[in-house]
């Protein structure tokens, strides 16, 4: 399967699933959010990037931090879904898009996010290279990968081939994720 049909195929099945997205992963994702968001404190920056933002289950927990949060998703029937969540604030804005091709200024971001996502592009490296150019030079990069998709090794390898430094890992064993803040 190309890179296209593999995205279209994830996006597809999110649109499927995008009616009981919530229900189902509410409660997994904010345990990732708030194990995530212990290390970088109470700290504020001018610019987030939520890629893979669902439904925007995360827009609650960082709109208080920035001054402009973008969430971005492949998903048309998820981003419907964040779309209402977004209008509960006023820095937040959706754009459909890809995460290997995204529609942004280069070093634009002060934090790039992205929750259980990586495992679903078809080369993690490229994308995890598109997330590192989209994020100022002091930023940092949130990201988790799914244990049972990545062996803890290989998720490791990703950052250290791009050429970032690792200040946190995280390996929760109540999580489904590894978390990694570069």
């Amino acid at each position: 399967m190309n890179s296209w049909s593999k995205k279209r195929s994830i996006a597809n099945r999110y649109n499927i699933t995008s009616n009981s997205y919530d229900e189902q992963y509410t409660q997994e994702q904010t345990a990732k959010y708030i194990a995530a968001q212990k290390t970088l404190n109470q700290l504020q920056y001018a610019t987030i990037l939520d890629v893979g933002c669902g439904s925007g289950l995360f827009f609650s927990h960082v709109t208080d931090k920035a001054q402009m949060v973008i969430g971005v998703d492949f998903s048309h029937k998820l981003l419907l879904k964040a779309k209402v969540q977004a209008k509960q604030f006023y820095n937040v804005h959706i754009v459909q898009a890809d995460a290997d091709h995204l529609p942004f200024k280069k070093t634009l971001f002060d934090v790039v996010f992205a929750f259980t996502m990586l495992q679903n592009m078809p080369a993690p490296k490229k994308t995890l290279l598109e997330f590192k150019q989209q994020t100022s030079t002091n930023g940092k990069l949130v990201i988790t990968g799914l244990k049972k998709a990545f062996k803890l090794t290989a998720f490791l390898d990703l950052f250290e081939t791009n050429g970032l430094t690792l200040f946190e890992f995280i390996d929760d064993p109540n999580l489904n994720c590894y978390i990694i803040i570069a």
